[in-house]
């Protein structure tokens, strides 16, 4: 490893940190202007679909775990998602 690895690590983490920031700043704000429907509701779980993958391959470091473990984290992930979408769909009038 060379000597700029854990500097290059560590701006990456916090690079990906301020995206995490932006995108919860995003969900809040679409949240707070009362925006409801299908598609705002598919665009909210895309975004947490997105940061609970930053979360794990790159915060829990998974991104070079064994593919068994990418699987049931980002599935749970996917399924919990899909679920959260499917209520919402079959709830709406």
């Amino acid at each position: 490893m060379s000597p700029a690895s854990p500097a290059i690590a560590d701006r990456r983490s916090t690079l990906l940190w301020l995206a995490l920031l932006a995108a919860t700043a995003l969900t809040w704000a679409i949240g707070e202007g009362h925006a409801s429907g299908p598609a705002i509701a598919a665009l909210l779980l895309a975004v947490a679909m997105a940061k609970g993958t930053v979360v794990v391959l790159d915060f829990m470091a998974l991104a070079r775990a064994p593919l068994l473990w990418r699987i049931v984290l980002l599935g749970w992930l996917a399924l919990v998602c899909a679920l959260i979408g499917l209520a919402y769909w079959k709830g709406m009038p």
